[in-house]
């Protein structure tokens, strides 16, 4: 048997929850006494204890009512590893994006410059003074492409406008209408078709 002391609150929710156990706060009873019902009980297949580096950590395998899992970072130093937990949990945060909106839209500011151009054609149909604040709008959509360049170290006036071309194309001309996927590849430091490359963003975020 094991028992363990000082368990933050926290952990205890998370492994009751994996387990499928009740929190127990006390063993008291209406009559004064003390007693323990075993429906409360969670149940894993191995629960052990392992050091890793300097620290004891008590692993939980096998739990009956989630498949829950812990990660385990380690780095030359603490700097590296807090980098290393940043990116994790933007990574993980992307994925919950994805499955709560169940849906994606091409990345790159493919959607963005899409827009832009759509409303820019849009705006010039409007004969009131909506149709600066329509334009404006249209021109603030870039500062995510641009921005998107900029951070990859390329030319963001060069950039932008390779895809605003596009764009304009795909909304143009039918035949061209592939154009719509395109967006900036910062991998390959150019303007591709962001669905065959597999770059992708949740459609919640838009």
């Amino acid at each position: 048997a094991m028992a363990v002391r000082r368990c933050k609150k926290v952990d205890l929710k998370r492994i009751a929850k994996a387990t499928g156990g009740s929190l127990c706060v006390s063993l008291a009873t209406m009559d004064g006494e003390e007693a323990f019902d075993q429906a409360n009980l969670g149940y894993a297949e191995d629960v052990s204890q392992e050091r890793i580096c300097d620290d004891e950590l008590i692993l939980i395998k096998g739990c009956k009512a989630r498949s829950a899992a812990s990660v385990i970072l380690r780095g030359a130093n603490d700097f590296y590893v807090d980098e290393m937990e940043r990116s994790i949990h933007d990574s993980f945060c992307v994925v919950k994006r994805v499955l709560e909106s169940k849906s994606v839209v091409p990345g790159g500011g493919a959607c963005e410059a899409a827009l832009h151009v759509y409303l820019e054609k849009y705006a010039m149909t409007i004969s009131s003074r909506e149709q600066i604040a329509i334009a404006e709008f249209a021109k603030a959509l870039l500062v995510i492409p641009k921005q998107l360049a900029v951070n990859a170290a390329l030319d963001s006036t060069e950039m932008v406008a390779k895809l605003r071309a596009l764009h304009h194309s795909s909304q143009q001309f039918p035949d061209l209408a592939h154009f719509k996927w395109y967006g900036l590849d910062l991998t390959n430091f150019n303007v591709s078709n962001n669905k065959e490359a597999g770059i992708f963003e949740p459609s919640m975020s838009k």
